[in-house]
């Protein structure tokens, strides 16, 4: 797995105390988009918080903790905590998305579960249309009829 450059970007941030932790200020971002779309409820996660729709986790945000989490601290090449969300992507997108590098790489687990790592570099509105595609793939058709897509 290639390693995102990631020296010089701001990624985590100070507030988040303890193992998992987000800062509220992307959870402040996230919970607009996901409570946006049709039967999704947040939840805390093993690690980090996810939204749901019915029993399929369409995101999962955390903050990555070098000394607990040393593989995809490998991956996006820091010694610091880094926020990241994981989400799904069409398999035909995934090579696109992940060949460009950062802020994405791959989880490293199913098939087309993506991580960007979330920071002051982020495009919400690419955040919101990437979290709506990862929606609509594990929703149930009559739900995904229901969603405006960006």
């Amino acid at each position: 797995m290639e390693r995102a450059p990631t020296r010089g970007v701001r990624l985590a941030h100070p507030t988040v105390t303890g193992p998992g932790d987000v800062a509220p200020e992307i959870l402040d971002e996230l919970r607009p988009i996901c409570q946006g779309l049709p039967e999704t409820r947040e939840e805390p996660a093993w690690i980090g918080v996810r939204w749901r729709v019915r029993q399929r986790t369409f995101a999962h945000v955390y903050t990555i903790d070098p000394a607990r989490h040393l593989v995809y601290a490998r991956a996006v090449d820091t010694s610091e905590p880094v926020c990241v969300m994981q989400f799904r992507c069409p398999n035909e997108e995934l090579p696109g998305l992940v060949g460009g590098g950062f802020p994405f790489f791959r989880a490293g687990w199913g098939a087309n579960v993506v991580c960007v790592m979330l920071g002051d570099h982020v495009d919400w509105t690419e955040v919101a249309e990437l979290l709506t595609e990862s929606y609509c793939l594990l929703a149930p058709k009559k739900l995904v009829a229901l969603v405006n897509r960006p």
